[in-house]
């Protein structure tokens, strides 16, 4: 395979896992912050926490789809390794998020559903996720190199 082809199967894998969780952070921040129907907001008025919530949520299912199936081809080392290095790439991420979000309710008093998701789910997401996929392919899931194996007749001393 082709490192472009290669490069264009692990993009489409990223944005399968992304979207996928991608409605599960949407939908789970919008339920807490703005309820549903009858079902009353159990973070009404709290936009971090909100956000926060559904934010580790999606990034725990996003750890598995990208571990098993973007990346599960690729040797990272150390399992405990790489679950680190996934952790500090998605809290600094988290942080990239939470920030339009809060300038958007705080600063700016803009606490419509229409502004909240745009802050977060729009320009939050779009920064993070860039972010994210560059971080996952050269840090998270890096590849580790394979041993290379003494050659016959060589003096391995």
């Amino acid at each position: 395979m082709t490192r472009a082809s290669s490069l264009g199967r692990e993009v489409v894998r990223f944005a399968v896992v992304g979207g996928l969780t991608y409605l599960v952070d949407v939908g789970l921040s919008n339920l807490l912050l703005y309820g549903a129907g009858p079902v009353p907001a159990p973070l009404a008025e709290a936009p971090l926490p909100a956000r926060a919530t559904a934010f580790l949520v999606a990034m725990a299912l996003a750890w598995l789809g990208n571990l098993l199936w973007t990346y599960g081809e690729r040797r990272t080392g150390s399992p405990v390794g790489s679950a680190a290095r996934y952790l500090v790439v998605n809290l600094v991420s988290m942080l990239v998020v939470l920030l339009p979000t809060g300038v958007t309710w705080y600063l700016l008093g803009l606490r419509d559903p229409l502004s909240y998701n745009i802050a977060t789910n729009v320009v939050g997401f779009a920064l993070a996720t860039a972010f994210r996929f560059w971080a996952y392919r050269s840090w998270v899931f890096r590849p580790v190199a394979e041993p290379v194996a003494p050659q016959p007749g060589s003096d391995a001393r």
